[in-house]
Formats: structure tokens, sequence, C-alpha cells
């Protein structure tokens, strides 16, 4: 048989009287760009939207064009519970509320659309194992740049070529990693007022600067993929998109990796500060691959593809990535195919907590975008060895010895968390072996 186009197929679901049922939680700039698109696909059922703030979810709603009586929440807990929704998107952009959220929607049986990456890298194999054994779909968010790397990354398996490095593009320089969300305006060309008067949240915007996001994305490329951190995390090389396939490869081939099957963020920047020259990446993705044979080799060259060592490394890339805007394909894709967009397979990557200054005992960590650490990517087998404290719990939580600037921040270093869901799963994946994959290096 052949499938149809996915909105094909949604339109018969509407023709039949069998929409597909979606919650959305979480209405900030990423839901509401998602609700403008579900607007637009014949075929969805809109069972309500929660959020802390209903005039936001309200204001989302009317910038979409939803009709007014959508249900509207601060109790996303309990919608998800008695809407009967066939898929849930989780978008609150916090990792504790986001495992909360997830939890109680595979417990209903609804299929799981994880826009909060953060959530993710705290314990998403856990919660991607807990979906699979109840016969539903846990995903990541098509649109956002982790599904875009995991696209990328099974094209080139399925192509026969050997990946070498996958990741994403930022804007970045070694002095970002001390941003705060009291400087953080000045790499925007923003004023606080004028950051105000927009919207923005400092901290989130903070979490791009410092980044800490940057670590956090490919972290759940890395679970999703088998793709390891490098032993060091990320480099951030200047790398300009003609140039991928000269600079994410490995270094004894003249590149800059540490060795094959990595991932890495590069950057707009050369280090002075001066833009890359050449087209950047700092909204796209990439992945870079090996020619299996020299053959394969001389195909790339015909076909006109930017190599590097010799012609026996290439890339593909996409220069831009849509959010919210693009997430309908994951909605469609989980709700009538039952497949993910990108799933946490294993617990290969981490993103630690790291002091951004001098911290001492009784000073209370802000977490991620905050003023006193910022998330590194580590391999999960050094944050283990290390005890070291996930981002993801690394908020309103009081240290009780000192860290210095630039070193990680360990459990030993801290009180004891409170007890909550999200610290019971983080604490599971931690001792469930099954879901750990060796890293070499």
């Amino acid at each position: 048989m052949i499938r149809r186009p996915l909105h094909e197929r949604l339109a018969d679901r509407a023709a039949e009287g069998r929409p597909l049922r979606v919650v959305l939680v979480g209405a900030g700039t990423f839901g509401a760009m998602l609700l403008s698109q579900l607007r637009r696909l014949e075929g969805i059922e809109l069972c309500g939207v929660a959020d802390r703030s209903l005039e936001r979810a309200r204001d989302s709603l009317a910038i979409a064009s939803w009709p007014a009586d959508i249900p509207v929440t601060a109790d996303a807990t309990t919608l998800i519970d008695t809407a009967g929704a066939d898929v849930v998107v989780e978008a609150t952009g916090s990792p504790t509320v986001g495992i909360e959220h997830a939890v109680a929607a595979i417990d209903r049986g609804s299929n799981v659309v994880m826009v909060s990456v953060e959530a993710d890298v705290l314990a998403g194999p856990v919660l991607s194992r807990r979906a699979r054994s109840a016969g539903i779909v846990y995903s990541l968010a098509y649109g956002d740049q982790p599904a875009l790397v995991c696209e990328l990354v099974e094209w080139a398996q399925a192509c026969g070529l050997d990946v070498v490095c996958a990741g994403k593009g930022t804007k970045y320089l070694p002095a970002y990693h001390l941003s705060t969300p009291d400087t953080v305006w000045e790499h925007y060309g923003l004023s606080p007022d004028e950051a105000s008067v927009r919207g923005f949240n400092a901290r989130m915007f903070n979490s791009f600067v410092d980044g800490t996001k940057s670590s956090i994305e490919t972290a759940a490329v890395a679970n999703a993929t088998g793709l390891r951190p490098q032993p060091d995390g990320l480099g951030f090389p200047p790398c300009a998109a003609d140039r991928l396939a000269a600079v994410c490869i490995p270094a004894e081939d003249g590149g800059t990796l540490a060795g094959a099957g990595t991932v890495e963020v590069v950057s707009s920047l050369e280090r002075d500060g001066t833009p890359v020259q050449g087209d950047d990446l700092r909204w796209g993705v990439y992945v870079t691959f090996e020619a299996p044979t020299d053959y394969v080799a001389g195909c790339f060259t015909a076909y006109g593809l930017a190599t590097g060592a010799g012609g026996r490394f290439a890339s593909l890339y996409r220069p831009y990535h849509l959010i919210g805007l693009e997430t309908s394909v994951s909605v469609l894709r989980v709700g009538l195919d039952q497949e993910p967009t990108g799933t946490p397979r294993a617990f290969v990557g981490d993103v630690t907590a790291t002091a951004k200054r001098d911290l001492v005992p009784g000073d209370v960590l802000d977490g991620e975008g905050g003023s006193t650490v910022w998330g590194r990517l580590a391999p999960t087998a050094a944050s283990l060895a290390d005890g070291a404290l996930p981002i993801g719990l690394a908020d309103g939580i009081r240290l009780i010895r000192p860290v210095a600037a630039g070193r990680p921040v360990r459990w030993a270093d801290v009180e004891q968390p409170q007890p909550s869901l999200a610290l019971d799963l983080r604490r599971e994946l931690e001792r469930d072996s099954s879901l750990l994959i060796p890293v070499s290096g």
C-alpha cells in the first residue's frame, strides 16, 4: 500500500469524524508558532492549552486565530488526564515540570512531543522507555535543532555513509560562558528596557549565549543517535558552511575533532569576534560524513560537494530551522504513524552545572541561563564518574562547599535536593546500566 502524504491522511480523519486530538502545554513563543500552523491543518482538534499565565495562553490562541472557546487552564496535569489527547506537546521549557507532564501523558496513554529539550536531557531515555512500554511514542520536536540533526544523521546512515560528526551552529566566543541575565542583552543589541517591552526572558536568552543551550541540544542528539560527546565537550570551532568538511573532521585528518562519531557546535564568529568568511551556520544544522571508498569520494567531487582531507569528507547542512512552525510534522508523524522524529535511545551525553565564578558555601544556584552556572556537555561516563550535578537540577539548590570558577559542581557540593519526580527519574537513569553506552577517551 502506498502511504499517502501526512496532511492528506489527516484530512481523511477529519472526514471520518476522527480528528487528531492535541493538547499544548506551554504557550510561549514556541507554542504560539505551533498553534498558528495547527490551525491551518484540517483534521486537528485542539483539546486545550495549559500555561501558568492564562493571559499568555489566550494571547497565543488569538494570534493563531483559534476560536475563543478553546479550553485554557493553568492546571496542565488535569488537562492531560481528562482531554483524551492523541498527542501532548510539552513546551514549557522547564526540565522538572516537563518531566511531570510527560509522565502524566504517558500514564494517560497520550503520545508525547517533547519540545522542552531540558527535560529530555535530564531523564529522556527513561521517559522514552516508559512510553515504549505503554505502547506509545515519545518524540523530540521537529523544527527544533536536535530533531533536525537526527534527521540528517539518519539520512547519512541510510545512504551507507559513515557519519563523522553532526551538530548545529551558534554565535559563540569563550567569554560568553560568563554571561548573566544582567549582561545578556548587550549580545543581542538590546537595552534591558527594550527587552522588557518585548517580553523577552533574560534567562532563556542567556542560555543561548552562555553555551548551555548548545550543550543541552547536542546532548539530546547524542542520546538519540549514539554519536558521542568529545572528551572535553564542545569546542565551538569557528566554521563557515562550506568549511564543515574540513573543520568538523578528526584532528588527525586536519580538522578539530578528537575523533569520529561525535557531536559538535560550530561558531559563526572567529575568536577575535569577526564573522567567519562565507555563509555561517548560526541558525542551522549539519552532518559531516566520510566516503567509504575512493569511488564514493569521486562522486562527492563530481556532484559539487565541498570536501575536506583530499576529498574523503563531505557535509550536508540546513541553514535555518523554524522551531514551532515545523513542529506539526512531529504531531502528525507521531499521531498518524506512531513514529518519533528522534527519540533518546541511551544515556550517551550529559550536561553538567559548571561554575561561572568562584562560588562559596551558602550560594544558591540559579540553573540554566542564570548567573551562577552554565551547562557543559560531557560524556556520560565522565559525568557519572565525577559525580557531577546535572544542569537540569541546579536551580534553587544551596552550596555546602566552595567551587572554583570553571569547575563542575558536584552532588557532594550541594545540599540534598527536595524530593521530586524529576529527581527520581534522574536517579533511575543514573543507576540503569542498560541505558549506558561506554564512552572511550
